[in-house]
């Protein structure tokens, strides 16, 4: 592995550590700011994930635009800046003003994936692609390892510890990247600044000029969709359900990360050269759906977290997906894809959120006369059925010529403005 990838993964796991130490307190904190209730406190987290996921479609494009034009490096470096000053704010917010004006920022500044996916694009051959980007899911598992579970440990002590660590982590890895990342994308293949490229729309319009990738996009978009009751509703569920505990939550978070990081270190490569891409996107998203449909009608806690391997499965989806999709565009347009892929993100999370919190809210609810607390969990399994039926069709499309990497062992090991 070259030593740039290396680093890029270091820098996801940070990122994705910074974020999840706030996991296991943050709807905690949500709810007693909300007074107690546990389905008043399902419509603030919606009101929360959907501003975040505002931002994420508004700066996302900018970013993956910026990185086409400027290079990986600053993007990524000032994304970290802010995510680790966000953290600062979140850790003193008095109210939930203040902490919605936290989300929102870190809404903005939490966009540095785009840049490091194209990171990873740029120094991979496509041939191998599918299994660097395994290796980011193993970078995203162990920060969700670790994250809930310190999270927990930390929220003990004080609800507020998790926030003032998480951002001395996005800070330090600022500070690092300012001494070793080198840049990955040279002068002569960067994209020209355009707003049309810079915004949803444009961003988007690319998903559509390539034979083929709007498909996928598709199925990429049903898969966020469905990813988004994890982060959304998880915590409430197993709390209010089942009568978690923070250590029992951190048993269950880190249970997703531990499974996460099995599959996409171990198992991810060998099965994408088993059976292909394309069907390797159809077997993760059939284990989604049925790992869903687990969680939802789990009757004891134990049973939920039996669930969660199965779901687990369905990381063979994503780098797959994510591999087909970076070799139907240049290399001057990898930025952008991925700028557009975060504004599928911002899109998802505006509807997803909405749709989990207040299925929650109502079908756990007994004046509804419905009680069918798993609701959220069969919804994203019926998604991810309509992406893996989607995905069956194996619509075909031509790929668009790809160059060596542009990052060598030896320029890694130097950091490099571009």
């Amino acid at each position: 592995m070259q030593a740039a990838t290396g680093f890029i993964l270091v820098t996801i796991t940070l990122d994705i550590l910074s974020m999840s130490l706030a996991i296991p307190v943050l709807p905690p904190l949500i709810q007693h700011m909300a007074g107690g209730s546990a389905a008043a406190a399902a419509h603030v987290v919606g009101i929360f994930a959907t501003g975040w996921a505002l931002m994420q479609l508004i700066f996302s494009p900018i970013q993956g635009a910026l990185s086409d034009r400027f290079g990986r490096r600053p993007v990524i470096l000032l994304s970290n800046l802010g995510l680790g000053l966000n953290g600062i704010l979140m850790a003193m917010a008095p109210d939930l003003t203040w902490l919605f004006v936290g989300r929102i920022i870190s809404g903005i500044t939490a966009a540095s994936f785009s840049s490091a996916s194209a990171y990873i694009a740029d120094i991979t051959p496509p041939e191998k692609r599918a299994a660097r980007f395994g290796l980011v899911s193993v970078a995203i598992g162990f920060g969700l390892i670790t994250g809930p579970v310190a999270g927990a440990l930390l929220g003990a002590v004080n609800p507020r510890l998790p926030f003032w660590v998480a951002a001395g982590l996005s800070l330090t890895n600022f500070l690092f990247g300012l001494l070793v990342l080198p840049e990955s994308l040279p002068p002569e293949r960067r994209a020209r600044w355009s707003w049309r490229r810079a915004n949803p729309v444009g961003a988007l319009y690319l998903l559509r000029s390539r034979p083929g990738l709007s498909s996928l996009a598709v199925v990429q978009l049903l898969g966020m969709v469905a990813q988004n009751a994890l982060p959304t509703i998880t915590v409430l569920y197993a709390i209010n359900r089942y009568n978690f505990t923070m250590k029992q939550l951190s048993w269950l978070l880190g249970s997703m990360g531990v499974s996460s990081a099995i599959i996409g270190g171990l198992l991810t490569g060998p099965v994408v050269r088993l059976l292909g891409e394309r069907r390797a996107v159809l077997t993760g998203l059939v284990f989604g759906m049925t790992g869903f449909a687990l969680m939802g009608t789990a009757t004891t806690g134990l049973l939920l977290l039996l669930a969660i391997p199965v779901l687990s499965l369905r990381g063979f989806a994503d780098p797959a997906l994510t591999a087909l999709m970076t070799r139907k565009v240049l290399p001057s347009e990898q930025g952008q894809l991925q700028g557009a892929s975060s504004s599928l993100i911002g899109i998802a999370g505006l509807f997803g959120p909405t749709i989990y919190t207040e299925s929650y809210a109502y079908f756990a609810t007994a004046h509804h006369g419905w009680n069918i607390p798993g609701m959220p969990f069969l919804i994203a399994a019926s998604l991810l059925g309509a992406a893996a039926l989607l995905a069956g069709l194996r619509v075909g499309a031509p790929e668009l010529p790809q160059p060596a990497a542009t990052v060598s062992d030896k320029s890694a090991r130097s950091p490099s403005t571009g």
